[in-house]
């Protein structure tokens, strides 16, 4: 099978779970390694809410992946014993349909015409490709952050279809600590007098307000003792002549304006509002009552939850709560808390300590893996 981004067209009419529908929507993904010939081998990674589906690089695409450290050859997701699908996620701007994309039936962009988006659109969406692709079963299932929240409404819709699931820093519902962050990241973007109520240019839009919520983001996705190590009280180099007495002056306020600078010329501010909203409505508990009624339709055979204590966005409290949870309904569930202090952002940066228990899972060692770290 091909190693490089690919298409799929659905036909006809993709009922949203909130009312409303799409007209023969795309999905964009990516696929590495090869379909063994039992066709049980595959692992489908859901991403965050940002990334597109190139998790690694591949001949046909050299250029590295968010996740490129954790997928490919000699990795703990080795491509070579594993076929590996990476979804970009329904809603985003990165080659599957969402907010930027045109409408098929108005000839225009669909902008605030989009459907509410929810994760179990996104879900299902990778159930559409994975359906193309001929895969009735899957080796693993795995999500990290809004993945791990989008993996839980999969193996919720589509029980005994992943053989094994893997959840990383995520959560069953969105709590109102990082429903507030989001709402507060949504009201800076809405507030900038370029957003026009949805209705800028594709090469425009609200730059500032993207700017200004990236940055939020970004101090949410790493620890307060990360930011004191890395960075302290440094100044950046050379002197200040702008005129300005609050332009940047701290090393720590030129990085976040640095990757929020790169940020917003690559990710679509309606897309990015549809996205963040879709993490806020899910609440694993619409499919079974409660949260322990939905996890009992899970059927898997192996469950870890990772989780970092430094994060403060999806908390360690709420991966012991997972777990509970899990166990509440009867399925058994292994827990790593990771003791890095790279906050949410760990699973992306610390490789020190999330290579080993990847490398764990995926080598069978059901044991080594349920040690705690």
């Amino acid at each position: 099978m091909a190693n490089a981004r690919q298409l799929k067209k659905f036909s006809g009419e993709f009922e949203m779970r909130r009312g409303g529908f799409l007209t023969d929507p795309t999905l964009a993904y990516e696929t590495w390694g090869e379909l063994n010939k039992r066709r049980d081998n595959a692992v489908l990674i859901f991403t965050g809410l940002s990334p597109s589906a190139h998790a690694t690089s591949s001949p046909a695409d050299p250029a590295p992946g968010w996740w490129e450290e954790i997928v490919g050859p000699s990795r703990p997701i080795d491509t070579r014993e594993y076929f590996v699908i990476c979804v970009n996620s329904l809603g985003s701007c990165y080659g599957s349909t969402g907010p930027a994309s045109i409408d098929p039936l108005t000839g225009d962009i669909y902008r605030l015409n989009f459907p509410v988006l929810t994760l179990d659109d996104v879900a299902t969406g990778a159930k559409v490709v994975i359906d193309a692709l001929g895969i009735d079963t899957l080796y693993a299932l795995v999500g990290p952050s809004m993945g791990g929240m989008t993996a839980l409404s999969f193996a919720v819709q589509y029980p005994g279809i992943a053989r094994s699931l893997m959840l990383i820093s995520t959560a069953s519902r969105s709590q109102p600590y990082a429903i507030a962050l989001r709402s507060l990241q949504r009201e800076i973007i809405r507030r900038d007098p370029e957003w026009k109520n949805g209705e800028y240019e594709p090469d425009a839009g609200p730059m500032d307000g993207m700017r200004l919520a990236r940055k939020l983001g970004m101090i949410t996705y790493r620890s307060g003792k990360e930011w004191k190590q890395r960075f302290g009280r440094e100044r950046i180099a050379g002197e200040r002549a702008t005129g300005d007495p609050f332009a940047i002056d701290f090393e720590v306020e030129a990085y976040l304006e640095h990757h929020a600078q790169k940020f917003t010329g690559e990710f679509d501010a309606n897309c990015y509002l549809y996205l963040s909203r879709a993490s806020d409505l899910f609440d694993l508990a619409e499919h079974g009552g409660t949260v322990t009624g939905a996890l009992k339709k899970i059927v898997t055979d192996r469950i870890l939850v990772i989780g970092v204590v430094s994060d403060f966005l999806f908390t360690i409290e709420q991966q012991r709560e997972l777990a509970a949870d899990f166990e509440a309904a009867g399925k058994s569930a292994s827990l790593i808390e990771l003791d890095s202090m790279q906050g949410h952002d760990s699973f992306l940066v610390d490789m020190d300590r999330f290579r080993p228990v990847l490398s764990r899972f995926f080598a069978g060692d059901w044991a080594a893996v349920s040690a705690k770290n």
